[in-house]
């Protein structure tokens, strides 16, 4: 079998923030959420007016807005109750 050069090498180690995880790797930011209605962590994606994460609970559609404040904040771990 020849060597292809587009092939990933399955043994090689992602550098970090280079990973799927990372917003810059996807090209849309997110926050990581617990929601504790049903004990499952779900990405948060960023809306398209970059005014707003929007997402909803995987388990029971429960619906999160959270809202981007003028001053922001480094965060990017959330519990919604």
């Amino acid at each position: 079998m020849k060597n292809n050069p587009n092939r990933k090498n399955p043994n090689k180690k992602p550098e970090p923030g280079s990973g799927p995880s990372s917003p810059s790797a996807t090209g849309r930011k997110y926050i990581s959420v617990l929601f504790e209605c049903c004990g499952i962590y779900n990405r948060v994606y960023i809306n398209r007016a970059k005014t707003a994460y929007v997402g909803w609970c995987p388990k029971c559609c429960r619906r999160l807005e959270v809202k981007i404040g003028p001053d922001g904040i480094d965060c990017r771990f959330f519990k919604a109750e």
